[in-house]
């Protein structure tokens, strides 16, 4: 069972979005009569007609049956979905209905798509939808005043200002226009990722084909830009994930990954005695250290980490931060750590951190050297810092949001203000599955593809699973399958 949830004004358009989900996928659905000013007479033949009261909508043609044929074993899955936007989340896209065109998510293999200007070959492995596809080449954290833009610019102004090398320039170099294509070997090998590792999962990224992806992280760029010799730097990025559907998540987010490396000399300066210490010893790992590293070495570079990123969000959020160190586990960092925040009461996770795999960092040529390395969503600290309550919001190209953000000094204090007046409205449905080949990272990007951003939330509430298989050459109908209400 689904509920969507979305705002009054939108209610019409909703229901569109509802029937277009349905039909244009085959999902074997059937309506039940909603709150007033909606109802849908129902009949068993093979096609059936909807109406608003007062207002002729829409006949849907025999395809639901023929494609409800094509439905082998039945599994009946009650998703809740719930849709709720503020009018003018996106001032073109809320509450208007997709093209024709977006419906067509995946290309058939042996087919070509092509991505900023380069054209790559679809096979089996290909599931990205047209909604994420028309995502590329945003790069919201470049649009200035765009409140990714703002966070982006403070950290990058930190780090000018606090790291400064030898000749009085910036000792962190930024990358923030890196292409989001990489391969599957940057995205996952280069990392030490496992050929088996669940991260891997078709479920769970987007494929262009079997060598090529959207990146899920912008770590997939650590190894080229350490084999390029830089010893410091900064990536900014938009990323892809295969996710559920709520105001805190999204297939598309931004990332900013940092790393910086340290010679024996770097690391050891001001230390008694350290040019008596080493970086490297052949021992044995343990939780707290890597089995190449001195443990002199380590400590050094876990204060170093730790150090800059408690001055990174003092200066964010403001000196009196409570702060925690949470361990947990990377395949490229060890040991590893989160970083969490107390804010207004509420520990809250804010970034992922650790000291470099020497695996990695050898593999990149700079075999006389450690590092760290950290990344953080900056999604995740906008909705903090600028009280925005759903990620969503990050794509509206309406004026009433960007405005809030037109800044004349970039650490400037803003609280986002709501758009809509408008309640959420709720509705359920639910449908049948194969029995194979599913994942619901697929209807949520189907639920994207059609709803677009309208669709605010898909919880999963309830499932059935027949004991007897159904026919595949008939459909049954059955009062009470699906079930639509509206919130007046």
């Amino acid at each position: 069972m689904c509920a969507m949830r979305g705002r009054r004004e939108n209610w019409k358009d909703y229901y569109l979005v509802v029937l277009d989900l349905c039909v244009k996928k085959g999902l074997a659905i059937l309506f039940s009569t909603v709150a007033a000013p909606f109802c849908i007479p129902i009949s068993s033949a093979p096609g059936f007609h909807f109406f608003w009261i007062g207002e002729f909508v829409k006949e849907v043609s025999t395809m639901v049956c023929s494609a409800l044929r094509r439905v082998a074993h039945v599994r009946v899955y009650l998703v809740r979905k719930a849709s709720g936007v503020s009018r003018g989340h996106q001032h073109q896209a809320l509450g208007s209905r997709p093209a024709a065109s977006e419906f067509a998510a995946r290309g058939a293999p042996g087919s070509v798509v092509e991505l900023l200007g380069k054209p790559y070959p679809q096979d089996d492995y290909s599931n990205l939808s047209q909604k994420v596809l028309s995502r590329v080449g945003r790069n919201l954290h470049n649009q200035q005043h765009h409140p990714l833009w703002l966070i982006k610019e403070r950290v990058k102004e930190h780090f000018y200002k606090q790291y400064v090398g030898r000749f009085g320039t910036p000792l962190f170099s930024v990358y923030d226009d890196l292409s989001p294509v990489v391969t599957t070997w940057q995205n996952f090998d280069s990392l030490l990722i496992p050929a088996g590792h669940p991260s891997r999962k078709k479920g769970d990224n987007y494929y262009l084909n079997r060598t090529h992806m959207l990146r899920a992280h912008t770590s997939a760029h650590q190894w080229d830009l350490l084999h390029a010799g830089l010893d410091a730097f900064l990536v900014v990025g938009d990323v892809y994930r295969r996710d559920q559907i709520d105001s805190q998540h999204y297939p598309v987010f931004h990332q900013l990954e940092a790393v910086r490396l340290f010679s024996k000399h770097e690391l050891f300066a001001g230390i008694k005695n350290g040019e008596s210490l080493q970086l490297f010893e052949q021992s044995s790992r343990s939780a707290h250290k890597q089995e190449t590293h001195t443990m002199e070495a380590m400590k050094l570079v876990e204060f170093d980490l730790k150090q800059t990123l408690t001055r990174l969000v003092t200066h964010l959020f403001g000196d009196g931060l409570d702060i925690r160190w949470v361990d947990c586990y990377f395949p490229f960092t060890h040991p590893s750590f989160e970083m969490e925040i107390n804010f207004h009461g509420e520990w809250l996770e804010v970034l992922g951190c650790g000291v470099m795999e020497q695996q990695l960092v050898n593999s990149a040529g700079a075999q006389d050297r450690v590092g760290w390395a950290f990344g953080l969503g900056l999604e995740r600290l906008a909705m903090i810092l600028y009280d925005i309550p759903d990620i969503r919001l990050f794509w509206s190209e309406d004026e009433r949001f960007l405005k809030q953000f037109l800044v004349s000094d970039i650490n400037q204090k803003v609280k986002f203000q709501p758009l809509s007046k408008y309640p959420a409205v709720i509705n359920d449905i639910s449908f049948w599955l194969p029995s194979e080949n599913y994942s619901e990272n697929d209807f949520y990007d189907l639920v994207r593809t059609i709803g677009g951003d309208l669709v605010e939330k898909v919880d999963l509430i309830d499932k059935f699973e027949h004991p007897k298989p159904w026919p595949t050459d008939s459909v049954k109908f059955q009062p009470g399958l699906c079930t639509i209400t509206a919130n007046s």
